[in-house]
């Protein structure tokens, strides 16, 4: 079984809410830590360190201008959770259509019974 460092593990750089805010702001177009700290409300020290444990993780690319860094999301790394999900989505998914069938048939037998 492969190892993976903290650092690496995608699921843990997305469980925090400022990442992930992050993410969604990089998914149409590239973003400086500048753009992503006036959108969030947090200073960009604070968006650097989150940046860098996206970087880590393997789920932003950094591209360097002058200056200026953009980053940009790699939506093909987020593959492993999005499968990691779909599992748990079929399964309420499946759950919530069995609820519905049992409600139509306790909704049928109380009609039939008047």
């Amino acid at each position: 079984m492969t190892q993976v460092s903290p650092n690496q593990d995608p699921f843990r750089a997305i469980a925090d809410p400022n990442r992930r805010r992050m993410l969604d702001l990089m998914l149409g177009q590239e973003r400086t830590v500048g753009f992503l700290a006036d959108d969030l409300g947090i200073a960009q020290p604070s968006v650097s360190q989150h940046m860098q444990v996206l970087r880590l993780a393997g789920l932003v690319d950094a591209r360097s201008e002058g200056r200026r860094t953009f980053y940009s999301v790699r939506p093909a790394e987020l593959r492993g959770v999005a499968e990691w999900i779909a599992k748990y989505e079929a399964f309420w998914t499946g759950r919530l259509d069995a609820l519905e069938n049992h409600l139509s048939r306790m909704k049928s037998k109380g009609t039939r019974a008047k």
